[in-house]
């Protein structure tokens, strides 16, 4: 038989636990509004960002004789499993479509984190703007070329880095990060057959832009 001590201290943890309870201190917290705002000002900064960077992309194009009215954004700061492949309208300055893209696991089986480069065989990403070249069929089926307009990407096409799709990558987001690629910006494939529209109905050059 237990202890009166030990009884009543089982008694007290027992009316502590359902007080503590009662006070949610023991309940997994729901999203209160602090969270919401989180969430809208991280879209708001996102949108502003888009615009910022679609609106240098307008000059860039205009003064390099491309496309003016629609080019490709992708934002690398961005999770994997979200939208961060952005068809931007530069007529109305709104995204049009998004998707999912791939980003380069620079030789490893899986890279944490972010990181870049420019030389041939790193396997990593390589920020900057890019020209969107001729189509052709490659090992992943239709692609591509593409070439590097910057000093952080100008080895692109050399490392036979070109815009490509994969069935690893999903058409829809996800929590989970997306597979990795050999620095392409590898899409999916339905949502390729998107971007081959646009860039196949463009009588002039379109800008893809890889940023952070």
């Amino acid at each position: 038989m237990l202890k009166p001590k030990i009884l009543l201290l089982i008694l007290v943890a027992i009316l502590s636990f359902g007080w503590l309870s009662s006070y949610g201190f023991w309940k997994p917290k729901k999203p209160g509004p602090a969270a919401d705002n989180r969430t809208d000002t991280r879209r708001v900064k996102l949108k502003e960002k888009i615009l910022s960077k679609g609106a240098e992309a307008k000059s860039f194009t205009e003064k390099n004789d491309y496309n003016t009215s629609v080019c490709f954004l992708v934002d690398m700061s961005l999770p994997s499993g979200q939208n961060r492949f952005f068809v931007y309208d530069m007529a109305t300055d709104s995204v049009r479509n998004s998707g999912l893209v791939a980003h380069g696991s620079c030789n490893q089986l899986w890279l944490e984190g972010r990181k870049y480069g420019n030389t041939v065989g790193c396997g990593c990403t390589s920020l900057g703007k890019y020209k969107i070249g001729n189509s052709y069929n490659g090992r992943f089926g239709l692609a591509f070329k593409l070439y590097g307009l910057e000093k952080t990407n100008d080895n692109a096409f050399a490392r036979y880095v070109v815009l490509h799709s994969h069935s690893c990558v999903p058409d829809t987001e996800t929590n989970d990060e997306v597979c990795q690629s050999e620095g392409c910006p590898m899409v999916g494939p339905a949502f390729l057959l998107t971007l081959k529209q646009i860039i196949n109905g463009s009588k002039k050059p379109v800008l893809l832009w890889i940023y952070q």
